[in-house]
Formats: C-alpha cells, structure tokens, sequence
C-alpha cells in the first residue's frame, strides 16, 4: 500500500483548517480517505493509504482534495475546465506504433511551486509510475519547465548511439546506448526498450532532446523547480487509457495550486483517432438507486441524505427523479466504474461506525476448483505409487535452476530488490526445487522418493504482465538401483490411472544423462521431460546415490481431460 511523505503545515494550508496535532485523533481523519498516520511531527506526516484503486490520494493535493469534502470545507464536484490552447502540438512517428505508441502532453501555467509541492510531485511521479504505469511499462511521466521548450514537440525514434544528450542528474551527454549501461535509470528500466531497434525520443522543434522515454528526462530542460513558472507534462505508455488517466492525475495536482491548465493536440499517423486533444477532462453519469443503495447498506436513506453524502464524497448529483439518482463523477475517480462504487462512498461518508454490523443471510460456501479437483488426484497417485509429498519455495536462484542443474543460463523472472540471496527470481521449473530439498536430507535413509505438484512461472509475450503460471508436477526417486527402467514404469502407472495416452521420445537435456532421457508427448506435444539424472549434476548438489526424475505440465493433461 503507497505510503505518502506530506509537509503538515502545507496539507493544512491545502485543505483550509488546522488538522488535530494527535496522532489518535488525525487518524480518524483520514479514516475517511482509508489513510492511516505511520509518522507523525509537527513538519511532516507520513500517511499510508489502504485504498489502492484510487491513485488521486497518493498525493497531498488529492488527498487534501477528498478530505475537504469529508470535512465539509468544501463539497460537490470540483470543476476543472482548459483555459485555452498551449499552441503545443505533438507529432508522433509512425515507426513508434510497435514501441511505445502513445503520448498525452498538458501545459499548467503559474502553479505555486513551493520546495514541498515540487518534493510531493516527484514523490506522486515515481508512486504513479511504479504503481499505476506498472514499472514505467504501461505509462511513464516526465514534466518539463515550458520556457525552455520550443514547440511543436516530436515524439520519435533514434537509434542507440545516434543521439546525444546530459540525462537528469549528469552533466555530460551520453548516448541512449551508454544511458541504459550507466545511468541507473537505464540499468533499472532499460530492459522495457532493449529489444527493439529504434527507441523512443522526445524532441522540440530546434531538435533539443526532452527526455528518453520512459527512461530519463534530460538534465537541461527536465528539471521543476520552485521559480519554474510553466509547466509542461508528458506521459507516454503503451495502454491509451492509462496515459490520459496519469496525465490528469498529475496535472491537477498542479492546478490544484492554482494552476491554469492549457490543452495540447496530439497528431498520430496510426489508429482510429488520427487527432486528440489533451488532457481530457470530461466527467461522466452514473446512475443508482436508494433502493439499491438501502439494499446494500441496510439502511433506510431519504434521496436528500444520499444526495448530501455523494457531494462529501466530492460528487454532483444532477438529478432525482423519484428513487434514481444521476450522480456526475470527476474526471480523476478512475476507479468509478458502477453504481456500487458510489454506494461504497456512500457508506465512507456516513460512517462505517454508524452501520449496524449484519451476518450474511446467504453465506458463500467455498470449494475446490475443477483444476485443482485434478491436481489432488495426480497427488493421490503419486502417493500410491509411493512417493511422499514435499512443498518448496516458489522462489530461488538462477544458481540453482541453471548452474546446478548443468544448463546454461536462461531469462527467468528477478526480484528487483531481493531480501535474501538464495531466494531472487521465481522458479521456472520445479526439479531444482526437489534436487535441493534431497540435498539437505542426506542423513535420511535411503531410498527416497518425492514429488511436488506447483508452479512454474514463464514468459509469455501474449499475457499482459509477459509470463503465466504453468502448474507442474515433479517427482525424483534416488537410491543405490534408480534407473530408467524405474522412472519409466512409474511414469506408465501415472498416465495409465489419469487415462491419458502418451508418447516417449528420446532426447538430450544437460540434466539428465545422454542416451537415458526421453521427452513426453500428449498429441504430439512436448509437455515434460524424465530419465536418469547427470552424475555432474547429482555431484554440485552433494547426492551420493543415482537418482532418476520426471517432471511434466499438468494444464495439457487437465485441458486434454476437459478440467477448466
């Protein structure tokens, strides 16, 4: 949950009353915004907010925005409306349509920027890039001292080493190329672009480079600070919507400092809408009941009690005709998507306090799904067949899935930051798994025989995060007599009692040993492999008995079989 750095003095000023001083007493404040105090002096707050669907909070001027309303200083839609045209257009090249094909851009003019706004800001761009823009994937932010920008502004492609410029934080130019191999930037979100020939530029109309998006701004007109009279903000990504929601978001952060926010035209040689202004602004109409509303809540509201709770939770109902409510949403409560999103406001105003706590008439009863219905019945067989069942970590090392196991090394999904040095990147298979667990058992007598059934994580350039689980099962039997003869009766008897065909195959993986090593097919696929482990293999992990293992997916198995 984003946790916020805000100067006290400044939140009070923004929101118009003094704060209680108490920690006890300003956390009943904020309890309205789902925030809770986790530092507190008289210069600075640090509040935690438990509500991650709503990125407007995680800045001092939107929360400051939605406690006004909660406090009644102020209620009811606050409008945001464009002062005019910036006179920035953006031309967007064609060759970006595969990159990075999106870009919405804004002018705010004359926004108090004291040192803790702008400290604020960067706070809100990194929370919101990291968060909302999915590590800079989806959407990145850069803002930009106006005056020193010469519009139009083209949003292009270079190649690695074609273009020069200081990134922020550095006084000599570098190459994009050198940027993603010494700018810790680059080092950190590099991997986003790396694959592609051309990478994305942003330039004004003397050629002078804004930023590298979504990796770094440049050091000479990427810097915001307190005297910057103009602002210009961009956001680039990959998903439309997500761009136009962060370029609001940001954006009235600063005209809630009374700023004056001025449009720019966007102009793409690809998709439908050829021409679009930004940033947009619209609000949108939602409708709900008090009969829904009452349902929901057990409570028995009049539509002017409703109507006044709406505008504490800073929206506008336009209408009542007889138990509807046409309720105006703002532009930046992105996460309004039907009417029991306004009831939850609803009940946040009112207080949860004041609701009268209900059992569930209809309780939900859970159970196993279809698939792992399946996965339990694998279990059973493999329990029968006399092996016991072991749970590891999903995570561990490329060490272990690739240096032990005698392969080379392979892209696997890493912890940025991990805690511990044995556990940092997520599991691509599952045998290393079983191969460490045996080698920490050791002085248990022999044989030994186990099994897992778990996932695997791996790429997948079709899913929108790039990977997908793949549900496994593994098994390793190792003693004095292991042999192929041994995995391959097993993997019969497995197959026989699931009522699945298959095939086997002989083949090479550096795993197991040459000439004892089959792949097994379901259809002609390939869904695993089993043999007779590498002695090198059972030496780097201390294992003293030959050792044989089968290691196979389980979805083709449960897809074959109709389990969804």
């Amino acid at each position: 949950m984003p946790t916020i750095q805000i100067d006290f003095k400044d939140f009070q000023g923004l929101i118009g009353i003094d704060l209680p001083k108490k920690v006890e007493e300003l956390d009943e404040v904020l309890s309205s915004v789902k925030g809770e105090v986790k530092l507190f002096n008289e210069q600075e707050v640090h509040v935690e907010i438990g509500d991650t669907n709503r990125p407007d909070l995680w800045n001092v001027e939107g929360l400051a925005r939605a406690l006004q309303g909660f406090l009644k200083v102020e209620t009811g839609l606050r409008e945001y409306t464009l002062a005019a045209s910036s006179g920035v257009e953006v031309h967007v090249d064609p060759r970006l349509k595969d990159i990075r094909p999106y870009i919405a851009c804004t002018v705010v003019k004359n926004p108090k920027l004291s040192d803790a706004a702008i400290r604020g800001i960067m706070q809100f761009q990194d929370k919101l890039d990291q968060t909302y823009g999915r590590r800079r994937r989806r959407a990145s932010i850069g803002l930009y001292d106006f005056s020193l920008v010469t519009p139009p502004i083209r949003y292009g492609v270079a190649k690695p080493r074609e273009i020069s410029f200081a990134p922020l934080g550095f006084e000599e130019k570098m190459t994009l190329e050198e940027i993603l191999q010494r700018h810790p930037k680059g080092l950190e979100y590099g991997h986003i672009i790396r694959g592609h020939n051309d990478w994305p530029i942003l330039m004004d109309s003397e050629d002078k480079v804004l930023s590298f998006p979504p990796i770094i701004n440049s050091n000479d007109v990427g810097r915001v600070m307190e005297g910057t009279q103009d602002v210009l903000i961009e956001v680039t990504g990959t998903a439309h919507e997500t761009v136009l929601n962060t370029l609001t978001a940001v954006a009235l952060s600063l005209v809630d400092r009374e700023g004056k926010i001025h449009s720019a035209e966007v102009h793409y040689p690809y998709g439908r809408i050829r021409e679009i202004v930004t940033p947009q602004l619209k609000t949108r109409i939602i409708e709900t009941s008090m009969e829904h509303i009452n349902k929901v809540l057990d409570l028995k509201l009049e539509p002017r009690d409703a109507v006044e709770l709406l505008e504490r939770g800073r929206f506008d109902v336009k209408k009542v005709e007889g138990g509807t409510l046409i309720v105006e949403v703002p532009c930046y409560r992105m996460d309004i998507m039907h009417p029991i999103d306004l009831v939850e406001d609803i009940a946040i105003a009112y207080g949860y306090d004041h609701i009268k706590p209900k059992w569930p008439q209809l309780p939900t009863i859970g159970g196993l799904t279809a698939q792992e219905q399946f996965c339990d019945v694998v279990r059973e067989i493999m329990l029968g067949l006399g092996f016991q069942e072991v749970l590891t970590f999903t995570m561990t090392s490329p060490e272990n899935l690739f240096a032990k196991m005698n392969l080379k090394t392979e892209k696997v999904v890493e912890v940025a930051n991990p805690k511990i040095l044995t556990l940092t990147c997520l599991r691509s298979w599952l045998l290393p798994s079983l191969m460490e667990f045996l080698s920490h058992n050791t002085h248990v007598e022999y044989p030994q025989r186990i099994f897992e059934v778990g996932y695997a994580v791996v790429f997948d350039k079709e899913r929108e995060n790039q990977t997908r689980d793949v549900k496994k099962l593994a098994c390793v039997s190792i003693h004095p007599n292991a042999n192929f003869t041994e995995i391959k009766s097993i993997t019969d008897a497995l197959f026989l009692n699931l009522g699945v065909k298959y095939d086997l195959e002989e083949s090479e993986h550096k795993s197991f040993i040459q000439g004892r090593t089959g792949k097994v097919l379901i259809n002609g696929k390939e869904i695993g492999v089993m043999g007779e482990i590498h002695p090198r293999v059972l030496e780097i992990w201390k294992l003293e008995n030959p050792a044989v293992a089968l290691e196979m997916s389980l979805d083709e198995i449960s897809q074959l079989k109709g389990v969804v």
